[in-house]
């Protein structure tokens, strides 16, 4: 286990989120055709949901959900989120819910779609189902919420006050997705060890202890099993792999909590959205860029010889599977210095989850690390 010191702030955080664990949502269906199965466990949330989603995903409910809710009598309204997961839509959401006297919220689609919904939900106080449509995130399972601008560029996360009351993981749904949407998911889910790790591989606290031992174990599924898995789409290797970027990736955040979730990974996609050419790629996909960054400045700024090989494991696999290696295969070839300077001043604010890491960075070396993601090992350290 690659360790490190905490971070002067960690001891807060801990008891902070120790107080404040959501750890997993209040019931799981899971199955091929498991919305065909789900509406007895639906109806028990209320009479009158709102359907929110993405227009992909709000059509493909018409055909798997809109049956099912009608059998049990409930009396559906459909919502869109767009133009994304910001609080323009979330107040025109929140009229929907008032106009339709809504009792509950059903999120269905991807990462933004779901945390739309899940914010919609804890804003009114209402239960929410959620049903993912990929396997490109964990949304579908943690108390979070990430917020956006119109024009999609992150601007801050909300924890909600609980997972959603009911999960609901159809296989056949998520098969329909296009493959490309579980590659960003396995890198999305492989950060967590990488970010656990440096953040809580010191802890001697009890759950962290296990969130960092879980993420281990989900780094090793995926790298034995997503291969295989993209060969075979609804496969038995194939499903395993989804629960482990939907389910699994979210036991860690949830038993883990705020201090095992994110670190400089996530921080570089939360800058990357600032540049208007990135919007073109997926969530997993600038996270997975952003693990690389994240060891390069492990291994730029404190020699770390173990993020040096680590890094090179990963570009291995992202070849195998198809995940982004470096700024080009982000759509970023010609991004220019003042943009990318703009989003390395993002990842380091002073609230981001790059500071969780055990050394500063500023933003000169952030640059730096994004852009010699490939570089060969060895070359010199950078002194902080």
């Amino acid at each position: 286990m690659r360790q490190s010191s905490s971070p002067s702030t960690a001891s807060d955080t801990q008891t902070s989120s120790i107080l404040s664990l959501n750890i997993a949502p209040a019931q799981v269906l899971r199955g091929t055709h498991a919305i065909a199965e789900a509406g007895e466990a639906i109806a028990k949330l209320g009479k009158r949901p709102l359907l929110v989603g993405g227009d992909r995903s709000l059509s493909v409910a018409q055909t798997t959900l809109e049956p099912v809710l009608k059998q049990h009598h409930l009396k559906l309204a459909s919502a869109s989120y767009a133009p994304d997961c910001s609080e323009a839509s979330l107040g025109k959401l929140q009229e929907k819910v008032t106009h339709h006297q809504a009792d509950f919220i059903i999120g269905i689609g991807g990462g933004k779609a779901l945390d739309t919904a899940k914010l919609l939900a804890h804003t009114c106080e209402l239960p929410i189902a959620t049903i993912p449509t990929s396997g490109a995130t964990c949304a579908a399972w943690t108390a979070l919420s990430n917020v956006y601008s119109n024009e999609g560029a992150f601007l801050y996360d909300v924890p909600l006050a609980k997972c959603p009351d009911l999960l609901i993981l159809d296989y056949s749904l998520i098969q329909t997705a296009p493959q490309r949407t579980l590659v960003a998911g396995i890198g999305d889910a492989i950060a967590k060890w990488y970010e656990a790790s440096v953040s809580s591989g010191h802890s001697e606290q009890t759950l962290l202890i296990a969130a960092v031992q879980q993420a281990r174990v989900l780094r090793d599924i995926l790298l034995q099993k997503s291969v295989s898995a993209l060969q075979e789409p609804g496969g038995e290797t194939w499903r395993e792999v989804v629960d482990a970027t939907v389910l699994l990736a979210g036991v860690i955040g949830g038993i883990g909590g705020a201090q095992c979730r994110t670190v400089a990974a996530h921080a570089v996609h939360n800058g990357l959205t600032h540049v208007s050419a990135s919007h073109g790629t997926l969530h997993g996909e600038k996270v997975a860029f952003g693990i690389l960054v994240q060891l390069r400045l492990e291994e730029m700024l404190q020699g770390n010889q173990l993020a040096a090989a680590a890094r090179q494991q990963l570009l291995k696999f992202y070849g195998d599977i198809g995940l982004p290696q470096t700024l080009n295969h982000l759509g970023l070839e010609n991004v220019t210095l003042t943009e990318l300077k703009r989003a390395a001043e993002v990842a380091c604010n002073e609230r981001s989850d790059i500071h969780r890491l055990p050394f500063h960075v500023v933003v000169e070396q952030l640059m730096a690390a994004m852009v010699s993601t490939t570089a060969p090992i060895g070359e010199a350290k950078i002194k902080a």
